[in-house]
Parts: structure tokens; C-alpha cells; sequence
């Protein structure tokens, strides 16, 4: 799928890590539950943070928000076409994230070398402040790296789709690896 494809049909819709992911699982209760959305070479949620993922009274913890951030960076491999896996990541908390407002959180690839992927991401509540920032290093895998844990089911149709639809690739600044 091309990015102007992507961009004259809106937002596209894109599926669960796993119904259980912790992130993006619609199936998990303690979960986020992040429905996540494409538009282009940038992905993005809005998510609500609630008394599951409570911090100090009102507020949303913040490996919540981090986990909001990583999970969402896994959906950045649909833009890439590579499965990948986190080597580090970096939050920047701004504000405080108050429960129960929707904070849209975009994120996007912004560079590539060799098999690590630079991404960044914000989160934005309704109000438009920004209250968190992130960055995180990714490193592509082949899809045997996760065969090695687990029966891949569904997760592997996710693998075999990113082979068949995904955006044009990144640039590769160079050729070094992770």
C-alpha cells in the first residue's frame, strides 16, 4: 500500500499485536486497549488512561504511558515492513496525564541504519498541551525471533501481512547495524 493511497483513503485501521497484547489486545481487561490507526508514515492512537493504569490519585502512571508509547511504536513496523523489537526507549514526561482524557499519541519513523529504526512519538490531550514525549530504538528481526517463544498464530498472519502491504521502505542512512 502507498502512502498516497493511504492518505486519499484516511485513516486505516490496523490490527492487534494479539487479542491479548496488553497494549492493543481488545481481549485483555486490564490491558490499554488501543485501537491503532495509519495515515501516511505516521501511526496514532487515542487512549484514555483509567484506575488500572493509575499513578499518584488522578493521574496516569507513568510505565502506563510508557508501555502506550512502546506499544504504539510496534505499529511503525507497518510503515517500515520489517518486524523489529525494542532496544531502548525514552520518555519525556511534560504534564501530568490526568485519567480519563483522551491523549492522541502519533508516532512516526523518523530515520533508519542498517537494522535499527529510529522512531519518536507525542501525546497530546484534548486541550492540545502536549504531556509526554518519546523516542526508542528499534532493531529488525527476522520472524523466526519470535517463533523461538511461541506458536506465532495470529501474530505470524500480522508478519506475513507486513511482507504484503506494507509502505515503501525507509531510507537506510547506512549500513552499520543495531
Amino acid at each position: 500500500m502507498t502512502t498516497a493511497a493511504t492518505d486519499r483513503q484516511g485513516p486505516e485501521a490496523l490490527p492487534p499485536h494479539t487479542v491479548t497484547c496488553m497494549g492493543c489486545g481488545p481481549d485483555n481487561p486490564n490491558g490499554l486497549q488501543m485501537r491503532v490507526f495509519r495515515l501516511g508514515q505516521q501511526v496514532y492512537t487515542d487512549v484514555a488512561f483509567d484506575e488500572r493504569h493509575a499513578g499518584a490519585p488522578g493521574l496516569a502512571h507513568g510505565g502506563a504511558i510508557a508501555a502506550a508509547c512502546d506499544d504504539l511504536f510496534g505499529f511503525t513496523l507497518w510503515i517500515a515492513g520489517t518486524p523489529a523489537v525494542t532496544r531502548n526507549l525514552a520518555i519525556n514526561y511534560l504534564q501530568p496525564v490526568p485519567l480519563h482524557q483522551l491523549h492522541r499519541i502519533s508516532a512516526h519513523i523518523h530515520a533508519r541504519e542498517g537494522r535499527a529504526l529510529h522512531v519518536s512519538a507525542t501525546g497530546t490531550g484534548q486541550d492540545d498541551v502536549v504531556r509526554f514525549t518519546a523516542t526508542a530504538r528499534f532493531v529488525a528481526v527476522s520472524a523466526e525471533h519470535f517463533a523461538a517463544h511461541c506458536d506465532l498464530g495470529e501474530f505470524g498472519d500480522m508478519l506475513a501481512r507486513f511482507a504484503r502491504e506494507s509502505g515503501p521502505a525507509i531510507p537506510d542512512q547506512s549500513e552499520g547495524d543495531a
